[in-house]
């Protein structure tokens, strides 16, 4: 039986740093599959390093910055691969981090996405904040993590080596089965960045495939170390994009209901930007509801029927970690404990 192809793809704006730094051992892990680095239009001389130190990785020019989104689009419609890894140019990879995440892939062709645990480059004992151990997201649209709520860490002790269906994988590191992303259409662009990833895994979900996390492999993510500071730019996109994701996708007799709840949520979250004086991204929230409100005829228009499958939190995050103190994924209400790792 032939094995499946994969294409590891990169890609790069502006992080020449990253890619010297992390580029070397992801070919060295790459276990004979392609390398692509797909540039989203850098200006730091990232390809031209590339050509001079690594001429037999592949590389495709995309002309402009089109985000996450739009420039994974381009990159994988150009891409012939059975299997695509989504991997960010910051994520220092393991030996044989990729086979255990195909093999169980292979297991059943309703897989359409797997990430693997995701550990924190800065502390390498804890996971990280973007994905951790698999994402959830609750019924208001709050997205948190297995290993990771809002700006709580857990230590990684084995407690989700498992492999297990969630509800959405990270885009830091991304197992995509080329056939099913292709078939969603991919991201949505008018996304461009943040939350792009949530929106596909739940479309994805809603057609009738798997979302899973396999934590046979492991990776380190520099990223997210910095989720917590004020970024105007990164909270627009957040905000905006979690409304445009929860619009799109669920059924229209729950759609305003959440919303409405969401945007009452919000203003409670302008107030605590407020009191930290981080008054840019008070401007950000407002700036994204409007943004979000101008979408709404180009979102309705041609919006096919939701056949609803995505099995939602169906209690609040936000008041179970802020309001009853549980910070960790197993202190949620109905969250069954982790299994004792074997010793």
């Amino acid at each position: 039986m032939t094995p499946p192809s994969v294409a590891i793809v990169i890609l790069n704006f502006n992080g020449q740093h990253y890619l010297e730094q992390f580029l070397p051992g992801v070919i060295s892990h790459s276990d004979g599959h392609d390398v692509w680095v797909a540039d989203n239009a850098s200006t730091d001389h990232s390809m031209e390093w590339l050509s001079a130190n690594y001429p037999f990785v592949k590389t495709l020019l995309i002309p402009e910055n089109k985000g996450y989104a739009g420039g994974y689009n381009e990159a994988l419609r150009q891409i012939k691969s059975d299997y695509y890894i989504l991997l960010n140019s910051d994520i220092e990879v393991t030996e044989n981090w990729i086979a255990p995440v195909i093999s169980f892939m292979e297991s059943d062709e309703k897989i359409a996405a797997c990430q693997p645990k995701i550990l924190a480059y800065d502390l390498r004992t804890h996971f990280e904040y973007a994905g951790a151990a698999g994402g959830y997201m609750d019924y208001l649209g709050y997205p948190f993590c297995r290993g990771r709520i809002f700006d709580t860490r857990e230590k990684d002790e084995g407690q989700y080596d498992d492999e297990k269906d969630v509800f959405w994988a990270t885009g830091a590191c991304l197992f995509v089965r080329a056939d099913a992303f292709h078939k969603a259409n991919g991201f949505d662009q008018r996304f461009f960045a943040h939350m792009e990833e949530i929106d596909l895994c739940w479309r994805l979900l809603n057609m009738g495939y798997r979302i899973t996390y396999s934590g046979k492999s492991s990776v380190y993510h520099v990223g997210g170390g910095t989720l917590h500071k004020s970024n105007p730019r990164k909270t627009f996109l957040n905000y905006r994009n979690n409304l445009v994701m929860l619009f799109k996708n669920l059924p229209k007799g729950r759609r305003w209901k959440t919303i409405f709840f969401r945007l009452v949520l919000d203003g409670i979250s302008s107030v605590r930007f407020i009191a930290s004086g981080a008054l840019p991204d008070v401007l950000a929230i407002i700036r994204a509801h409007f943004a979000f409100y101008a979408m709404i005829p180009s979102l309705t228009k041609g919006q096919k029927r939701v056949t609803y499958r995505a099995p939602l939190y169906y209690r609040s995050v936000v008041w179970e970690y802020f309001v009853l103190g549980k910070h960790r994924f197993y202190q949620l209400t109905g969250i069954p404990q982790p299994k004792t790792p074997k010793s």
